[in-house]
């Protein structure tokens, strides 16, 4: 089998990874338009379709018939680049069950790289033999190297199926790949904010996610620091520092930092950011990537203001005033604010 040499990932490749990856999470809001974003790369509408399918396997037939609908609905403005790609043909293993779990019983051996007996289990021997490596590789959709593409890029969508990334990881070079693409793919997943995957722990729901729109994780690192895990669109409210100054560190993922009256600032990571005492602002994630930071307070000064700050024509009526401590929150940002970012963008 021909091995993909080239250590840079296509547009195309790109493309499928990223719809099966989100895929496998189910979020369909940022589905759609990587469905759109693929096509517009190459990938072709059948190969989604067999991709979508595979994946079924893997993550279930809810995500799997959910993704196809997504398709389906960008499909219903299609674009005139878009490719249809190579027509799904009925293979003729299907017609032999002998044939299919002969065909899957060499096809799992190359991927694991020796026979494979689950005889803890004979029923899921059975199945994967059969009809994972049997039924559904038995299409000419995708290649085999495509396939793990779209299944590593899958699992590591997901949560608890560490041995079976481990395993596709290593099943994906010996199906075609090349170690140095399989690499550059998960680093691209992670750099991209389609996966979590960081040195710095997650942590607990956040106590203060009244003052947040969408999910975020806290962490106490211990010393007066805090790791500050935001998932895709959320972020905090404006809010105000009182008597001390704010330290932002992005250490993952992607996101936005922004003072009242400025233009939003990009955050990667070793972005720093000091935010003064007294300055309106808020942080938070990009609509398609995670984004964690750590943060702390320094130049605290003992006795605590006062008095609220107000902005300009954005006064704080009192039912507004909310107080953590020193920090002053203040209203959401609005989608309005918020959906005009783009990372895409020079901002």
């Amino acid at each position: 089998m021909t091995t993909t040499n080239g250590q840079t990932l296509s547009e195309r490749q790109k493309g499928l990874a990223a719809c099966a990856c989100l895929m496998a999470q189910g979020n369909l809001e940022r589905l759609e338009p990587a469905v759109r974003q693929a096509l517009d790369d190459g990938v072709t509408i059948n190969e989604l379709k067999e991709a979508f399918s595979q994946l079924y396997a893997y993550t279930g037939f809810p995500r799997s018939l959910n993704a196809l609908g997504v398709l389906s609905r960008v499909l219903e403005k299609r674009q005139a680049n878009w490719q249809e790609g190579k027509p799904w043909t009925r293979p003729a293993e299907w017609d032999d069950a002998r044939k299919t779990y002969e065909l899957g019983t060499k096809n799992q051996t190359q991927l694991s790289g020796q026979p494979f007996d689950y005889t803890f289990c004979p029923q899921d021997d059975y199945y994967l033999k059969s009809h994972l490596f049997g039924d559904i590789f038995a299409g000419d959709g995708l290649t085999a190297a495509d396939r793990e593409i779209v299944t590593v890029a899958a699992l590591s969508g997901l949560e608890g199926v560490a041995p079976q990334l481990a395993a596709h990881k290593k099943g994906a070079v010996n199906m075609g790949n090349s170690q140095m693409l399989i690499d550059e793919l998960c680093e691209w997943l992670d750099k991209e904010g389609y996966t979590l995957r960081s040195k710095w722990p997650k942590g607990e729901l956040n106590p203060y996610g009244q003052y947040f729109t969408g999910k975020s994780y806290l962490t106490d690192m211990g010393g007066g620091n805090f790791n500050v895990t935001f998932e895709p669109r959320c972020r905090n409210n404006w809010h105000i520092h009182h008597k001390q100054v704010q330290v932002l560190i992005c250490v993952a993922g992607r996101g936005w930092y922004q003072e009242w009256g400025k233009e939003a600032q990009k955050m990667t990571p070793g972005t720093v950011i000091t935010i003064p005492a007294e300055v309106k602002h808020w942080h938070g994630a990009a609509k398609d990537s995670w984004f964690q930071h750590l943060t702390y307070h320094k130049d605290v000064q003992e006795e605590a203001a006062n008095e609220l700050m107000e902005q300009g024509d954005a006064r704080i009526s009192a039912d507004q005033r909310q107080k953590s401590g020193e920090t002053q929150w203040c209203e959401p940002v609005t989608d309005e604010i918020y959906d005009k970012l783009d990372f895409a963008k020079d901002n």
